[in-house]
């Protein structure tokens, strides 16, 4: 048997089963949501499978070759997100106040900040997992912290100039989970913890426009009954609580022609996307949406059994950075179609229409497969020294 079908062989399948799942699921719920468009977005669905076939390449490739190469190829991949990034807001397209998207040959565009962000946990899992070893002084707690701030604060700040809210805030807890995971003493995560709550009141008042405050006051006002405008910046956060209300525990069906969706009180170009958890909901009803968070649930906990078998801190950390990009994108798009959270342009991980974000999430989980395949290390059998009497060796320091 040659390595590489001994890896092939060695996947964990039922992590793959899981997102190819999810995957499909993904295609139905945008079939679902657009089918009835007479404009291009009715073949969305096609597109999504064009970048899953280019997805599952990415995925297989990283899967099969060790993680431990990307010692060579981590500050390249980062500096290539961070230069995207900058050209992004030189020559990017703006789309609803948000300059994060640049255009490609033939028509395509890419989200930019999605390559930035799987560059930025790369490098931050080579920062935590191996500085201490570059020289002594690295060793210290402070520094390491220091440069993985400096890591992943540099995207955050691009990110967030070109207007991408709910990217940016995908970075706090990434960074946040890395850090614990990666030795940094709890102190220093408690008084960070503490001065970013200082921080925002100030943040709110005198960094965000007033439609982004208005993201953040609207859920809160309906969810105190207070009057809002349903058809101005209610109008999402009002149909979508509509919708998935009215689907009730089994739904009105697929291909219903009674549901918020289908008479286009939920918006066309959001539909696929953004709200995609609201036309799922609305369809197949609550069993239908447990269904799938339960398919998320497995994942992470699948990806956490990895992490946990890793054979080294540099695949423990890419998987965790992993676990907390896919928790943050589950949580904050569900939340924000519930009126959990504010509403930000921020999609569902292999289920909302993206090919930038389904390539790059197919890319990380075949990096999470490679820590699995790889977590054994090929050692020649150790030679049993015996103990010279009277000198009892494992009491030495």
């Amino acid at each position: 048997m040659t390595p590489l079908l001994r890896k092939f062989l060695g996947m964990n399948w039922i992590l793959f089963a899981t997102m190819a799942g999810l995957l499909i699921f993904g295609v139905f719920a945008i079939y679902s949501a657009c089918w009835m468009r007479e404009s291009d977005l009715s073949f969305a669905w096609r597109s999504q499978v064009k970048a899953i076939m280019i997805g599952l390449v990415f995925f297989f490739a990283a899967s099969l070759v060790d993680y431990r190469w990307l010692k060579l190829a981590g500050i390249p991949f980062y500096l290539l997100g961070i230069g995207l990034l900058v050209y992004t807001m030189i020559n990017g397209i703006e789309v609803n106040g948000q300059k994060g998207w640049i255009r490609l040959p033939g028509g395509k565009t890419m989200q930019t900040s999605q390559v930035a962000i799987a560059g930025g946990i790369v490098l931050m899992s080579l920062v935590l997992s191996g500085m201490h070893k570059i020289h002594p002084i690295f060793r210290n707690h402070f520094l390491r912290l220091i440069f993985a701030g400096l890591v992943g604060g540099i995207p955050f700040l691009l990110v967030l100039a070109t207007g991408d809210f709910g990217s940016a805030i995908v970075w706090i807890p990434v960074i946040g989970a890395m850090v614990l995971v990666g030795s940094i003493p709890f102190r220093y995560l408690i008084v960070i913890a503490l001065c970013g709550t200082m921080v925002l009141p100030y943040a709110y008042f005198f960094g965000l426009k007033d439609y982004q405050k208005k993201r953040i006051t609207v859920p809160i006002d309906m969810m105190m009954g207070r009057k809002v405008d349903t058809l101005g910046p209610a109008y999402s956060a009002h149909n979508n609580m509509l919708a998935i209300g009215s689907g009730g525990f089994t739904g009105k069906g697929f291909k219903s022609n009674e549901t918020m969706n289908y008479k286009g009180f939920i918006t066309p170009a959001t539909a696929i996307n953004d709200f995609i958890f609201a036309v799922l909901a609305e369809e197949h009803g609550f069993r239908g949406s447990v269904l799938m968070l339960s398919g998320f649930l497995l994942l992470l906990l699948q990806c956490l059994f990895v992490a946990f078998y890793s054979r080294d801190m540099l695949g423990r950390l890419l998987v965790v950075g992993v676990v907390g990009l896919f928790f943050a994108h589950i949580f904050q798009n569900v939340g924000m179609n519930l009126l959990l959270m504010p509403i930000t342009g921020i999609p569902l991980p292999l289920i909302s229409f993206g090919g930038t974000f389904v390539v790059i999430i197919m890319f990380l989980l075949g990096l999470v497969q490679s820590v699995w395949v790889h977590r054994s290390i090929d050692e020649a059998v150790p030679v049993e020294v015996e103990k010279p009497k009277g000198l009892d060796i494992d009491h030495l320091d």
